[in-house]
């Protein structure tokens, strides 16, 4: 009989400090994170997965809120991720706002929320902040190491910054580096919040928070996670309701309804804030030195994802094994777009279960 945890339990660790790249020293630093399965005596069953820009710990199955998780199709007795085998283990990014330190934080020296003077954080910084929780798991070494997008180049990190821990990454729809275009659409989306006059540089906490500038900076972002295929096959031309235009500035078609509506559900859930420090990490997230990793790799793509096309995850895979490192390559047939790593669950599920099972031997 399989036994699962129905309704995980969220847990925070606390930590008295950690040192980032800009300089600056972040203290206290508190993490949230939640875990499915059970680690195993050895201690070598644990799987780190690592969520995207608007993701969160929570990853599978409904929480005590009645939340789903985001990669729960793949989590789970005889899943991808199987908790019968695997402890899986998915915290929120430093700098986010889903129970880990972020500028939404109360600044102990001031007893109110940081906002902008929360410092600028990289996609290191978030790395570190995870080994402190892997540390107080008592977990030595990784089986794997798990994201998609953002969560891709934190998998990268990982391995560059801890190959002795890390036996395995598996990277999807992510690059060694961001392209000047998603610089682009992360700057864009910035403006729109700070652009918001309820932004207030930040400092909009008790007050009405720039919930126009966030929807629009999400409406942007979702445009470049579909193709346009997907768009097509969801939206087409449709009307909203009539057979007619309106011949007005009202919605018109059901694809502009539909990114309202993405927006709007979006800042229910979201800080300002943190989209301005995630975006940011994300920019400056470059790694030209591939040399010190030691992991397996499993670099997967997706043919019609234009925000990190196949060519950027074929440049990382020949990047890879010019320094001689074990690294399998897959592009996914998908129409869905760089959204594809949260959706193509049966083909995922063949390449990462085979992979890991493959790791474990």
């Amino acid at each position: 009989m399989h036994v699962v945890d129905a309704i995980p339990r969220i847990r925070h660790r606390t930590f008295d400090a950690l040192e980032l790249d800009c300089g600056r020293t972040l203290s206290p630093v508190t993490i949230e994170y939640e875990t499915y399965g059970k680690l195993n005596a050895a201690k070598d069953n644990a799987i780190l997965l690592l969520h995207a820009l608007s993701g969160s710990a929570h990853a599978a199955f409904t929480n005590d809120r009645g939340e789903h998780g985001w990669w729960e199709d793949f989590i789970g007795p005889g899943r991808a991720l199987d908790t019968d085998r695997y402890f899986v283990i998915c915290s929120n990014v430093l700098g986010g706002c889903s129970g880990s330190s972020g500028p939404g934080s109360v600044d102990p020296t001031t007893g109110r929320p940081y906002g902008l003077n929360f410092p600028v954080i990289t996609v290191g910084d978030m790395v570190r902040a995870q080994k402190h929780l892997v540390a107080h798991l008592g977990i030595e070494t990784l089986l794997s190491v798990i994201g998609g997008s953002l969560g891709g180049m934190q998998a990268l990190q990982w391995a560059v910054d801890y190959p002795n821990l890390v036996q395995s990454i598996v990277v999807l729809a992510a690059a060694k580096r961001l392209s000047a275009q998603a610089i682009a659409f992360n700057e864009v989306g910035r403006q729109a919040i700070m652009s918001d006059p309820h932004w207030c540089q930040g400092d909009y906490y008790g007050r009405t928070p720039p919930d126009a500038g966030l929807a629009l900076a999400r409406m942007i972002g979702h445009i470049t996670y579909l193709s346009e295929e997907a768009m097509h096959e969801k939206f087409g031309r449709a009307l909203k309701q009539t057979n007619s235009y309106h011949y007005s500035f009202s919605e018109d078609f059901e694809v502009a309804s539909y990114l309202h509506y993405k927006g709007n559900k979006f800042v229910e859930r979201f800080d300002a804030n943190s989209y301005l420090y995630i975006t940011k990490a994300m920019d400056y997230f470059d790694l030209p030195d591939l040399s010190s990793i030691k992991a397996k790799l499993l670099i997967i793509s997706f043919s019609s994802d234009w925000l990190f096309p196949p060519v950027q995850q074929r440049a990382l895979v020949r990047s890879l094994r010019r320094r001689n490192k074990d690294v399998t390559y897959c592009e996914v047939q998908s129409w869905r777009g760089h959204d594809a790593f949260l959706l193509e669950v049966e083909s995922l599920t063949e390449l990462i279960s085979g992979f890991l099972d493959n790791v474990s031997r």
